[in-house]
């Protein structure tokens, strides 16, 4: 193989790693934080399983259970969209066919 080109092909190998590295670092931070919210979502829920006063409900829920939820939600989709990406890539590299639809 030509110097340039296997010079090429180290430097995109590099670059890729990098990228890589970055996608990894993004995942682990977004599964981390939906540990969290999961966390939070369970601690206001049981809060408002065990108190009676109905104001007390009404204000936990909206200040702390739906915003968790909320949150939640939003992180379970992107840890869910990092899985899928996973997956297609794994499928691509073991060389199985895509399906199409997805």
């Amino acid at each position: 193989m030509e110097e340039h080109v296997k010079k090429a092909l180290v430097e995109w190998n590099e670059e890729i790693s990098d990228v890589l590295k970055g996608i990894e670092k993004e995942y682990e931070d977004v599964k981390r934080e939906l540990q969290v919210y999961s966390y939070k979502f369970n601690i206001t829920k049981q809060v408002v399983q065990s108190t009676i006063n109905d104001e007390i409900i009404r204000n936990i829920r909206e200040m702390y259970h739906k915003p968790f939820e909320q949150k939640l939600n939003e992180k379970r989709k992107v840890f869910h969209m990092f899985v899928d990406k996973i997956a297609k890539v794994s499928g691509i590299e073991e060389g199985k066919p895509q399906a199409s639809g997805s």
